[in-house]
């Protein structure tokens, strides 16, 4: 089994980037790897709790991201400093996430087999 690391950068409303990241996930998932998400800056605010896709015109994968442990995808992590950028804490967040410091995203980025960018 690969550790495999999902690493996405854009906001859940610029384009289809999440829903991406999210279909990788899952499907790295399907498939027995060790798949863990990290979310940078704006992506983190896919992960905020009550929002609704349909007031933004978007299809609504905001419940799909609450399914990720049923896949056992139980290492989401999110970007300390886009925390305090964005002002959220984790709470706010529909799912379990592990906050990351810039120093612990870089150990993490080092036990990887494979990296994916989306």
């Amino acid at each position: 089994m690969k550790n495999v690391l999902i690493l996405s950068h854009k906001s859940p409303f610029d384009g289809l980037n999440i829903r991406d990241a999210l279909d990788t996930t899952l499907i790295y998932a399907a498939i027995d790897q060790n798949v863990s998400w990290l979310l940078l800056d704006s992506a983190l605010l896919s992960l905020k709790k009550e929002q609704s896709a349909a007031q933004l015109g978007l299809k609504d994968y905001f419940k799909t991201i609450k399914t990720l442990e049923i896949y056992d995808v139980e290492q989401v992590y999110v970007c300390e400093e886009a925390m305090q950028k964005y002002q959220l804490n984790q709470q706010q967040f529909s799912i379990p996430v592990t906050v990351l410091s810039k120093s612990q995203q870089q150990a993490l980025l080092q036990q990887q087999d494979m990296v994916v960018n989306l």
